[in-house]
This record gives C-alpha cells, structure tokens and sequence, in this order.
C-alpha cells in the first residue's frame, strides 16, 4: 500500500484524502493552523464561498453532498443595488433549477475532515508548518509551531494543497525550466458583515447574490444561515489608480463614512459598526498563479492553489480545486499506482482549464463591478437568453458552461468568446430582443457550429 503525505488540510487536501482513502493508500494530512474544529481560527481567506456544479459533482463522489446541502442557500441569481433607483434582480440560470449555493467556508472544511477522518488511514496533524522537502526522496520536513518540535514524514508520493503560497510548490520552483509567474491585482478586498435581522431575519432578499457595481470597484454580499451576509469590498489599493475610491484614501471614520453614504447608502442603512468593522478587518490580496510543471519526478504533485490560484470574480477557485480531486482520482483509477502516467495525464488535462478559469475570473471582475449595469450588456444577455432557448445544445451561455455544466473551461473560454461576437454583431443597431433579425442569428449560428462544438 502506498503511503501518501498532503501538506494542507483545506477544503482541497481534506477532500483529495478522502478520495485518496476510498482507494486503500495510507494518507497522512499535514496542516499549518491548528485544527478549527477545537479553536476559533476561521476557515481561511473568506467566510463563505459559491458552491456549484463541479465541486457537488465532487461532494456526491466522497458521499457529502447530502449533507453540505444542508447547509447550503441556494442563490439563484444576481441582485443589483444601484445608488439610486430601484434594485434588479438578473437570473444566473433559464430557471429556478440553475443557482449556485452560498456556504460556509469552516463548515464545509469541518465536514470534509470529519469525513475523512472516519478512515482508518487517514490522520490529520494541526499545527504543522512545512519548512522544506526533499523532492528525489519524498521527504517533507515540518515544524510544529506550539510544541516547537521539527519532524519529518517520508512517503512514496507527496501532494501539495497549501495554497497559492504553497511551501512545497516554492522547493519545486528550484526545478531547472519550471515556469511560473504571479500576478497581484491592484485591487484589495475588505470583508464586512451586515446583521441578522430581529429573531434571525434577512434584512434582504434571500436567495441572492448581492451586488453594488460601481465602475472601478464593487461591494457583493453572500447570505448567511443565521440571517447575515457576509459582504466584500472590492477596491483599488492606492489612488493612482482608484482616486478618493481607493484603500489609501480611506484614512479615518469620516472619509469611510463618507465613501459608502455616498456609493451604498442603502447599505450603510443597514451597517450600524461600519467604522468601527472597517478599521478592524486587514485588506486582503487578489493574486493569479499560473504555474507548469505540476509534478516532479513521479513522487511529487500540486493540485488547487498551489498550483492556480485565481480571483474570485467567477466563484470558481474552489469549484476548480475539487475538479482537480475529480480528475485525478480518475487518472488513478484508470493507471493505478504508475504515478508516472497517473501525474503526466492529470497535469495535461488540467493545465490548460486551469488557465482558462483564471483569465475567465479575471474576465468576470469586469462585468461584475460595471456591465451589470449596462445597458448594451444587459440586451446581450436578453438576446443570448433567447439563443439558448432556440439552440440549447449549441448556444449555452458562457456564465452556464462554467457553472452548471462541467464543460472544459478552456471549451468555455473558446466558446463564449465566439458567442460574445454573435451577440455584439446581433445587437448591433437594435434596443430590444424583440428587434432581433432570427434570420442573421441563424446564419452566425451555422457558420460558426464546427467552432461552437
């Protein structure tokens, strides 16, 4: 039996163990944070995340899903906050089948280490940082940050799931003609929580995603079980680049207080500790990882962040990572234990999506935080919701590839950038869906089918 060692016990290292336990190997789990089951050390980066249709594919595979759903909000689509006027709301699928579900980032990663831990051959060790690896040898060395105690943990493969600041993906970066590159956004995150409610209410709409777009930034909003949503500020850091809407510029509780009356007062209405929450969160990094090879020497493999991590503009960086649990438990299940071919095919079939997902994020922050609010772009979306329904094998919209489908990123890349030509062509010249020309709609759908397909 093949003993394996995951250095992270994420959401992606604790469902790859269960995945890998099903399968007979000896795993053992090293993670950095103490375990959040027994101390209050959150979840990670975000409070909450949008669950869709690759990571349940996944969590029906481990046999979770079931109980995730429990505590999953279905969000069924998009419901814009203007600075004046009245809200819209903007359906993520043709029906209430089609939503993504808002979940708790620590819930999901307790149920997934409880799961995993129900295995015999599975062991999870908390507070151990990696300090180092041995890559010829599969050796991994760690530091365990309350006793101070260094120890090491040999093994016949080692996976690496600790993130985009991955310790082990730093040793294999020594790797001679290892590419890499790591782009930060010049925009910063702030998260904020807006209350429940009397008696646990949502003060509002439910089953939504909540947005402000406001041209160069935005704020979005996620529900809560207990009737709160957590809310993000998407920002620009300094004011080269954003002006008085900049981290920079907000200084003191004036300007704050200031900045959102001015660009969410119905937001403001319902955040009594605004100052008081907004001094006291960090501004948090957005930053793309793109990275190749992903394995070394037949012993070693990245898998999630450590090896793409992406923005969160398309809800996907964990929706992508379970993916990657998915395929690679395949490339097992079809190779066994010639980890050899097992790596070689993993890294070709995910490479490429993985790239894909990542200009797709950084895409979507685009039309998140500006076309929303457009008028040109929301007849698009109208025209492609009428495409859809006239050509639903061929015309499926990008936004629905991506998310209720498990369509290749990359196909939905490729595709939607055809399709996005189709609908500025169609488009042009017209006010209303009901103005379009079937006849030359028709036409661009039969010139470009061999591409669409």
């Amino acid at each position: 039996m093949n003993k394996i060692t995951i250095v992270g016990a994420g959401l992606a290292g604790s469902l790859l163990s269960v995945y890998l336990a099903k399968k007979g190997f000896e795993v053992n789990v090293y993670e950095r944070r103490p375990d959040m089951r027994r101390s209050d050390t959150g979840g990670g980066k975000s409070i909450n995340l949008a669950l869709s249709t690759r990571g349940i594919h996944a969590l029906k595979e481990v046999g979770l899903y079931d109980e995730i759903k429990k505590i999953a909000i279905p969000m069924y689509g998009r419901m814009i906050h203007p600075t004046e006027g009245e809200l819209s709301f903007q359906r993520y699928g043709k029906d209430d089948s089609e939503y993504i579900n808002a979940v708790s980032r620590a819930e999901l990663n307790i149920s997934l280490m409880n799961l995993a831990e129900k295995n015999d051959n599975v062991k999870i060790y908390f507070s151990e940082r990696c300090t180092g690896i041995d890559l010829k040898n599969s050796v991994t060395y760690f530091h365990n940050d309350i006793t101070g105690i260094d120890s090491k943990a040999e093994s016949d493969i080692v996976v690496a799931t600790d993130g985009a600041t991955s310790a082990v993906r730093l040793e294999v970066q020594k790797i001679p003609r290892f590419n890499f590159s790591q782009e930060y956004e010049n925009y910063g995150y702030k998260e904020l929580v807006i209350p429940a409610g009397k008696d646990g209410s949502f003060l509002m709409e439910k089953n939504a995603l909540h947005i402000w777009p406001r041209g160069s930034f935005m704020l979005i909003a996620l529900p809560n079980l207990d009737g709160s949503y957590t809310c993000t500020l998407f920002l620009a850091y300094d004011r080269a680049l954003g002006g008085d809407s900049s981290f920079e510029n907000l200084v003191d509780n004036k300007k704050v207080n200031e900045f959102f009356v001015r660009h969410f007062p119905d937001f403001v209405k319902l955040k009594p500790d605004l100052e008081e929450e907004f001094f006291r969160n960090p501004v948090g990094t957005l930053m793309t990882v793109k990275c190749f090879p992903w394995t070394f020497e037949n012993k070693v493999c990245l898998l999630g962040d450590a090896c793409h991590a992406i923005v969160p503009f398309f809800g996907q960086g964990m929706n992508a990572a379970f993916e990657d649990c998915i395929y690679l438990n395949q490339c097992i299940e079809k190779h066994g234990t010639d980890w050899g071919k097992v790596f070689g095919e993993y890294q070709l079939l995910r490479k490429e999506n993985s790239d894909a997902i990542a200009d797709l994020a950084r895409e979507n922050f685009v039309e998140m935080r500006d076309l929303v609010a457009d008028e040109r772009f929301l007849l698009k979306k109208k025209i492609e919701a009428v495409l859809f329904k006239k050509y639903p094998d061929i015309f499926i919209p990008k936004y629905s590839m991506v998310t209720f489908h498990r369509i290749p990123y990359s196909t939905a890349l490729k595709r939607g950038k055809i399709q996005e030509r189709i609908l500025s062509e169609l488009s042009d010249g017209i006010n209303s869906a009901d103005e379009i020309n079937y006849d030359k709609a028709h036409s661009l759908v039969k010139d470009n089918l061999d591409r669409l397909y």
